[in-house]
């Protein structure tokens, strides 16, 4: 049985490049919750859509500001801390307890457990306006996204064509009008031809993008890889410093004239990544979806001793087809305690309020192009960059997004 396929000249051109329908479509909202203000105001990009007054929590039950994103959304919910009281139209944010939810009582101050509590109109044409994954960024001042050009963001393209790509369908006879061109073959493309490749994909959840510091079970984990190929015994590869991965470092610090300490010091950190011909890596890239780890990878951040600061960004009108996407970013404050920055080794912070501090900060960061052509091929409308120092290892973990937690200054706070 034949199967035709049409291509007319027009047709072929909104492949190519982009349908009106794939330009004009916006890309999922932003919710941004203001501590100081008391407000939340949904964005499609840059773009308010709709505000509300909203209350956050109490004293001694603060509201976490950070970045966030719907993990769960339910019409009818009864609290699990507070006497079942009822929770209509939650969105959960994080799974030790604070959501998004409708309220009777929605003072223009604080006033809740921890939620964020919304007046029963609003939280109804919200919560059908949302879905999983959708972020939400609660600051403690208020803040609003920026349209983000001078950064060399990521860009949306399509995996390069294999080789043997072209079809070996058996053709027959075309026939050719000056409107159209049909090609008739025996049976379905076995194979997907060479102007498939311009097709747009199918709609794949968001990725969303970490940028941030090594960590030390990162690097324990990488060394645990590198001395295994050397030869030693570490045990499981899991980033933890177990007794077998304690003998390995000791017995590779006594062959190299270190002090045998069993301890990741930096001088056997360097040794290491200087016999395997590496480079030791300052910074970490990881990748989500669906709630779930893709892949991670070693990356290089420049001047390492200025923090990084903490940053959120996000991709609309993501066309692979045209190379093109959308990119808005906003800053958070982020307070690093001495102590925390001494072992970071931060000496300085930049300027949280200046308009380019989000360009900067992804500046600062080199992917390699292997891992920066990955994320391209898989990039969609609502993936997201979150930057930052510190913050994300308390309530990141299965079944969330990178959830960063951000911390008021002791100036602030008082």
């Amino acid at each position: 049985m034949l199967t035709r396929l049409t291509f007319s000249i027009a047709l072929a051109t909104s492949v190519l490049f982009g349908t009106t329908a794939l330009a004009e479509e916006t890309g999922p909202l932003q919710i941004f919750v203001s501590k100081d203000t008391q407000s939340l105001v949904v964005y499609d990009g840059d773009q308010v859509v709709i505000t509300s007054n909203i209350s956050t929590g109490k004293a001694g039950h603060t509201t976490p500001s950070g970045i966030f994103s719907i993990l769960e959304k339910r019409k009818t919910h009864f609290s699990n801390l507070y006497d079942s009281a009822p929770m209509p139209w939650m969105q959960r944010i994080t799974w030790s307890g604070v959501a998004l939810h409708e309220s009777a009582h929605v003072p223009r101050y604080p006033a809740s457990h921890g939620c964020v509590r919304m007046p029963a109109k609003f939280a109804r044409t919200l919560w059908g306006m949302t879905r999983r994954g959708f972020h939400v960024v609660i600051s403690d001042r208020e803040v609003a996204p920026h349209a983000m050009t001078a950064a060399d963001l990521f860009k949306p393209r399509y995996p390069k064509p294999s080789p043997d790509l072209m079809s070996d369908a058996e053709l027959r006879p075309t026939i050719v009008s000056t409107t159209s061109v049909e090609v008739a073959m025996n049976e379905t493309l076995p194979k997907l031809g060479a102007t498939a490749i311009a097709a747009v994909p199918k709609d794949e959840a968001p990725v969303k993008i970490l940028i941030t510091r090594a960590s030390d079970k990162d690097r324990a984990l990488t060394i645990q890889h590198m001395l295994t190929q050397l030869g030693y015994d570490v045990g499981d590869h899991d980033g933890i410093l177990g007794s077998k991965m304690r003998a390995a470092i000791k017995t590779y610090q006594e062959i190299h004239g270190q002090k045998p300490t069993g301890e990741m010091t930096a001088a056997f950190q360097r040794s290491v990544y200087k016999v395997m011909n590496r480079t030791l890596p300052t910074g970490w890239i990881y990748v989500r979806r669906n709630f779930k780890p893709l892949f991670d990878a070693p990356i290089e951040i420049s001047n390492p001793e200025i923090a990084l600061g903490t940053h959120f960004i996000q991709a609309v009108h993501v066309n692979a087809a045209q190379n093109s996407v959308d990119w808005f970013g906003v800053t958070l404050d982020n307070y690093i305690n001495d102590l925390a920055a001494k072992r970071l080794g931060i000496t300085s912070t930049p300027d949280a309020l200046a308009v380019d501090a989000a360009e900067q900060a992804f500046a600062r960061a080199s992917i390699p192009n292997d891992i920066r052509e990955r994320i391209e091929t898989i990039l969609g409308n609502g993936s997201s960059i979150t930057i930052t120092d510190i913050g994300t290892e308390h309530e990141t973990g299965l079944g969330t997004d990178f959830i960063t937690v951000t911390r008021k200054s002791p100036k602030q706070e008082g």
